[in-house]
C-alpha cells in the first residue's frame, strides 16, 4: 500500500530532523526534503506547530511500533519483564531524531504527552505515578501495585532505578562519539534487565 500524504511528510520531517536538527524544521526543508510543494504541506499541516506536533505523535509511534517488534507483542499483551526487555534492547543505537524531539517536548506539555504515553506503557515509573489511563498491563505476576508496604515500594523503586539505567544507556550512545564495544553494551543490556527482575523477589 502506498504511504499516505500526511506520513510521507512526517517520514520527509523526520529526516530533515535526523540530519540537521529540530530549529531547522521549516515547510521549506521539509518540502525540499518530501519534494512536494509548500502549499501541499500546507494543506495537511496548516501551521509549524501542528507539523511540529504531528512529528512528534508520528515518531514516538514509531517508536512503539518498534518496541512491539522488538518484543513479539503489543504492550497489552506482553508481561512487565518482556515490556522492559524490549525497551532496555531498543536502548542501543537510538536515532538522533527521536533524542532531539524528546528533549524539545520536554518544554511542550502537549508534544510530552505523546512520549509519556509510550514510556508509560513500556518502562517502570517512579513510584506512585500512574500509568496512562487505558486497559490494565500485565505484571506477569499477581501481586498488587499499590506501595502501600515497605516491599512493593522497594521493588518499585529498583525497578526505577533500572529504567535510569536503561535510559542512561540510551543517552551515552546517543551522545558520545563512540560506539559501545558489542559485548560490553550487551553485558551492560543484561545486568540493567537482571535489577528489573530482581525486583520481583523483593515484591514477594
Amino acid at each position: 500500500m502506498r504511504p499516505s500524504k500526511r506520513r510521507e511528510i512526517l517520514d520527509a520531517a523526520t529526516r530533515v530532523v535526523q540530519r540537521e536538527g529540530v530549529t531547522t524544521l521549516t515547510y521549506e526543508s521539509v518540502a525540499a526534503e518530501a519534494g512536494m510543494t509548500k502549499g501541499g504541506l500546507l494543506y495537511h499541516f496548516p501551521s509549524r506547530e501542528e507539523l511540529l506536533l504531528g512529528l512528534h505523535r508520528h515518531v514516538a509511534q514509531n517508536w512503539e511500533l518498534a518496541l512491539e517488534a522488538q518484543a513479539g507483542g503489543t504492550a497489552q499483551e506482553l508481561s512487565r519483564d518482556e515490556r522492559f526487555r524490549a525497551f532496555v534492547r531498543l536502548s542501543q543505537n537510538p536515532e538522533r531524531a527521536e533524542l532531539l524531539l524528546m528533549l524539545e517536548a520536554s518544554e511542550d506539555p502537549v508534544a510530552n504527552a505523546a512520549w509519556d504515553e509510550v514510556f508509560g506503557r513500556w518502562a517502570p515509573q517512579p513510584p506512585g505515578v500512574p500509568r496512562p489511563a487505558e486497559a490494565p498491563l500485565s505484571t506477569g505476576t499477581q501481586e498488587t501495585q499499590a506501595l502501600d508496604d515497605d516491599a512493593a515500594e522497594a521493588a518499585a523503586v529498583q525497578r526505577f532505578i533500572a529504567r535510569l539505567a536503561a535510559d542512561g544507556l540510551w543517552f551515552y550512545e546517543a551522545l558520545s562519539t563512540e560506539r559501545l564495544d558489542p559485548r560490553l553494551r550487551e553485558r551492560v543490556t543484561e545486568e540493567i534487565i537482571a535489577l528489573a527482575q530482581s525486583a520481583e523477589v523483593l515484591a514477594e
